[in-house]
């Protein structure tokens, strides 16, 4: 899934469950079930989502939307990730932001052709 958020610092929640096209309570479900995703907040209580956030509701809505995993599921495969990505160097980049840079170039030539027919 593309995910179409300007480039900054901070997201809103409802700017982020727009792009995912998933409710705000769902993200704030989320937030209690999978321990990674922990949101800033400001001093009004509203929650901030920073790039890293995005990158794990990614992996969330890959692993329940996408693959149907149970949330149980998704939690031990995020945990397994999380275990071999310490033992891994950074260097290596992961198969899926491979993909997700992949599929935001063939929007972006997509957007191109139709500007141009």
């Amino acid at each position: 899934m593309h995910i179409d958020l300007p480039d900054k610092l901070y997201y809103k929640i409802g700017e982020v469950a727009k792009a995912f096209q998933v409710n705000t309570s769902l993200l704030r479900f989320w937030e209690k079930e999978f321990k990674d995703l922990k949101p800033k907040k400001n001093a009004k209580g509203n929650r901030l989502y920073t790039k890293e956030d995005i990158k794990v509701i990614q992996e969330i809505y890959y692993l329940v939307k996408e693959k149907s995993y149970t949330l149980e599921g998704a939690k031990k495969k995020l945990q397994e990730k999380k275990r071999v990505h310490d033992t891994v160097t950074e260097s290596t980049v992961d198969n899926r932001e491979i993909i997700f840079r992949l599929q935001k170039i063939k929007d972006e030539l997509l957007k191109m052709k139709d500007a141009l027919s």
